[in-house]
């Protein structure tokens, strides 16, 4: 039912609803509560978890629908389907149609407050809107009265007013930034498609997404306010990094694409550690022309969400030749050793597992 007709959209109200109440099954630390949805998957340390308990086994069947947020107004010729896991900040609803249009609702109501169209040349006058059709999701940020929605659409990154559904001019240009630029290649030849929403790290926004395969895909943060690339790290390690003796092609750092964080993020707020897992270099099943172990295809990474800095790594599967990638973010859980948070450290600090499905 949700990957047909999402359009019509009580579907649409319907998943909403059950990626809340289906993941009350989970447990968490009983210091930490989870009882909003202000973040793709429910929390940086993507748990898909809620604390809230109205809504369980015992009355789900009970259930009835509230409301139906037509996102393409009913227009049957653009029915498609919807990846794309809603956020909900001060009561209101962010998400993506299955054209790829921005909408605000009144989460408790459904009436639309505003929408985004980047295909409307009116309301996005610089960029162009690519033919990709799939969003995962958004991410919001606020310091102060400024509040933005942050949205990629094939190679741009926009930056959109969360209250007004307008783009905001002083981010990039006129609202966008092209992320075939800064990879450290020819723009003309980058074909970069971040589908996941991006990680939100205090001023920066972290992003990495779908590269095509002579485009690397390296992870990047950007000053959220300016839309400047901040740091860079190279998934295909460039010389003088570590991990480029795993690749025999001395080269392979100037050709070779892929390596990428296609699924998004999850993040250590507290400690300021990114995590992400990245798939294998370009060819998916052919490895003759990577010869080596290719880092950092296929691994778990912890990166220094403020500088890009690798503090560790882990590779699942050497050489991959087998399209293995590592297809969720890791999932952080808060565990107690010994009956403590720490043994080495105070009550401010707690041990960390991060598992990898």
């Amino acid at each position: 039912m949700i990957t047909r007709n999402f359009s019509c959209s009580y579907a649409f109200a319907i998943f909403a609803l059950l990626s809340v109440a289906l993941s009350t099954g989970c447990k968490t630390s009983p210091d930490e509560t989870y009882n909003d949805w202000k973040v793709y998957g429910g929390s940086n340390a993507n748990i898909k978890y809620s604390s809230l308990s109205q809504i369980d086994t015992s009355n789900v069947s009970k259930l009835e629908v509230a409301w139906v947020y037509h996102s393409e107004q009913g227009d049957s010729t653009r029915f498609g389907p919807i990846e794309s896991n809603a956020i909900i900040i001060d009561s209101t609803l962010y998400g993506v149609s299955p054209k790829m249009k921005l909408f605000a609702l009144d989460a408790a109501t459904g009436k639309e407050k505003w929408v985004f169209d980047p295909a409307d040349s009116v309301q996005n006058k610089r960029w162009r809107r690519t033919s990709v059709n799939m969003n995962r999701g958004v991410a919001y940020w606020q310091e102060n009265d400024d509040r933005r929605i942050i949205f990629t659409v094939g190679p741009i990154a926009f930056a959109v007013n969360a209250i007004t559904g307008k783009l905001v001019s002083s981010f990039g240009e006129e609202g966008g930034i092209d992320l075939s630029k800064g990879l450290g290649r020819d723009e003309k030849k980058m074909s970069i498609t971040p589908t996941s929403p991006v990680a939100v790290f205090k001023n920066l926004f972290i992003l990495s997404g779908l590269a095509g395969d002579e485009t690397p895909g390296h992870i990047r943060a950007f000053d959220i306010k300016t839309g400047e690339q901040k740091w860079i790290f190279h998934t295909i390690p460039w010389p003088s990094e570590p991990g480029y003796e795993t690749w025999e092609d001395s080269t392979a750092y100037r050709h070779m694409g892929s390596t990428n964080s296609w699924s998004g993020f999850s993040l250590d707020e507290k400690r300021g550690i990114l995590f992400a897992g990245t798939g294998n270099p370009t060819n998916d099943f052919y490895g003759g022309q990577r010869r080596g172990d290719g880092l950092y295809g296929n691994c778990v990474l912890a990166i220094d969400a403020a500088t890009g800095r690798l503090i560790w790594h882990y590779q699942i599967v050497r050489h991959d030749v087998w399209d293995m990638d590592l297809s969720t973010p890791p999932v952080c859980v808060t565990l107690k050793r010994d009956g403590k948070k720490n043994r080495r450290g105070g009550a401010n600090h707690q041990n960390r597992l991060y598992i990898c499905f």
